[in-house]
């Protein structure tokens, strides 16, 4: 348990302590007046206080990444609590501040526009089609979570097979080992359910994307934060208490206790599936994730001050990081071995293990709050990535987004894509969205360090990340069967290979200023202008 609270505590200093590094290193220019002033809409560029940004931010980034993923994880051992809190401080936290500060810089630009500006043109071009994608994939992905997750809520209480009390053994597990008993809820199937679930998730994204940010997102967004609040405690309470209600050790019962050395062992069940890189890509959410970056422009269109923007990027991925270890703990914990976890997963994939864990500390009434909050996040950055997958097309497309006719017009093309996608497979989903999310986080922290490298600040913040980063993604590429399937040890010689050679091409191709310092920022309140 100690080990848990530890990796929190830790969490928790970092922003304290290596954000306020970050922030120093950026420069910040608090006696401007941000674009949610300067560009007032009505529609994205809405000033709101720091407080609500952050949770808005918190809720759009906190999807089913950060409880599926670390679930996933911890199949591999508590080396994902370890890349979990290294990751979020040094890597994700710091690409989050980034991307959300260059956007303020920069009039509330998306991440395709920030590319092209410190990296050229080529790449943007290559973020512009990637990161649609991502976002449409993140959109579909997180519709199919919530609805598998409220499908087994509306089985257990109102299926024809349903006990009258939730537990662990509900009414869908009862169902399946009977074997060709039929649940149904008001008639239907759960895969009818699931149809039902996913068409109101829908209809609610294709509200949201369209009104203005102040009218959905803004208001209802503080209420959902509540559960979001009460999933996470709850969770925490229920870990410690059946760690002070047993007499052995309930933490990480499923390696018979944690030490030093577990950190660097893997657990795997299946035993093929080596840490690098897979564990990297595995992880996102939580730890370093690109789909972030299309995130904070939303929130950097509404921020009133640039010195608000620690507490609201770096201080949001912090937040989540904790959500991360959470569920990381979960896995490790709630079932006695990790062959019972993968099990579980396999069974009904980490929907099964929300569900279960969540009833199982927490009981009928509090695991049905904790699950409504897990199926809160998914929602809540469903429909924000939808949204922001049309500002970036109506940037490429320079087509104002004012009026509600312009807004259709991006919209929805976008749902009738997002639908077609839907109806393939989520496991081959849920790994081409794992590598284009993180592909996006690779080229976003190629992006701040050549921001950094350019005004000639200490860019080895970012350009650290982004070597270890750009190495994973491709060995994943050369290794993975959704990438060119080769050979370990060829896959690995190829990862660094690359990584050399776009290592070399960052500092070949970036162009550096003659002197120190971006122009728009302010130091000893004096604009500093450098020499183009």
């Amino acid at each position: 348990m100690l080990w848990f609270f530890f990796c929190v505590a830790v969490l928790v200093i970092g922003y304290f302590g290596y954000g306020k590094i970050i922030e120093k290193i950026y420069v910040i220019n608090p006696n401007t007046n941000t674009r949610a002033y300067t560009m007032a809409d009505g529609v994205d560029y809405v000033p709101m206080s720091k407080g609500k940004i952050w949770l808005i931010q918190l809720l759009n980034i906190a999807g089913t990444g950060p409880i599926f993923g670390p679930i996933l994880g911890a199949l591999y051992g508590p080396v994902a609590m370890l890349w979990i809190v290294l990751g979020c401080i040094f890597a994700g936290a710091v690409h989050d501040y980034m991307c959300g500060m260059l956007s303020v810089r920069n009039g509330g630009a998306s991440m395709p526009y920030l590319t092209g500006k410190y990296l050229g043109t080529p790449v943007k071009h290559f973020i512009n089609l990637l990161a649609v994608v991502l976002l449409i994939l993140v959109g579909v992905v997180f519709v199919a979570s919530p609805a598998q997750l409220l499908s087994s809520i509306t089985l257990d209480v109102f299926g024809t097979q349903a006990t009258g009390a939730i537990s662990v053994n509900n009414a869908e597990s009862v169902t399946a080992a009977a074997g060709d008993v039929a649940n149904t809820a008001f008639g239907l199937t759960k895969e009818s359910i699931i149809v039902a679930w996913t068409a109101i998730i829908f209809i609610y994204y294709i509200i949201a994307t369209l009104l203005p940010i102040d009218k959905i997102i803004g208001r209802i967004y503080p209420f959902f934060g509540g559960l979001l609040l009460f999933m996470s405690l709850g969770m925490t309470y229920g870990l410690v208490a059946n760690e002070l209600g047993t007499a052995e050790s309930y933490f990480f019962n499923s390696m018979g206790g944690l030490t030093v050395e577990s950190f660097f062992q893997n657990f795997q069940p299946k035993g093929d599936l080596p840490i690098w890189p897979l564990l990297f890509l595995t992880i996102t959410c939580g730890a370093l994730s690109g789909f972030h970056a299309t995130q904070t422009p939303l929130m950097a269109r509404c921020a009133m001050n640039e010195s608000e923007g620690r507490f609201i990027f770096y201080g949001a991925m912090i937040t989540e990081g904790v959500i991360a270890l959470i569920w990381c703990a979960i896995g490790l914990s709630f079932y006695p071995d990790l062959v019972s976890l993968q099990e579980a997963i396999s069974a009904g994939s980490p929907s099964k293990v929300v569900y279960d864990s969540s009833i199982g500390y927490l009981g009928a009434i509090g695991g049905v709050f904790a699950v409504l909050g897990v199926v809160i996040l998914p929602i809540t950055s469903g429909d924000t990535a939808f949204r922001a997958a049309r500002l970036i097309i109506s940037e490429f497309l320079n087509m104002e987004q004012r009026t509600l006719m312009k807004r259709l017009w991006i919209a929805i093309p976008l749902f009738v894509i997002g639908y077609i996608i839907s109806k393939i497979d989520f496991q081959i989903l849920w790994r081409y969205f794992s590598w284009a999310n993180q592909t996006v986080a690779v080229v976003m922290l190629w992006t701040a360090a050549g921001y950094l490298y350019r005004y000639r600040k200490f860019h080895w913040v970012c350009t650290l990340p982004a070597i270890f980063m750009s190495a994973a993604c491709y060995t994943f590429l050369a290794y993975n069967k959704i990438g060119f399937g080769l050979d370990y040890t060829l896959s690995l010689y190829i990862g660094v290979g690359l990584t050399v050679l776009t290592t070399a091409a960052f500092f070949l191709f970036v162009k550096r200023e003659s002197i120190a310092g971006d122009p728009d920022a302010l130091v000893n309140d004096q604009p500093i202008v450098s020499k183009a």
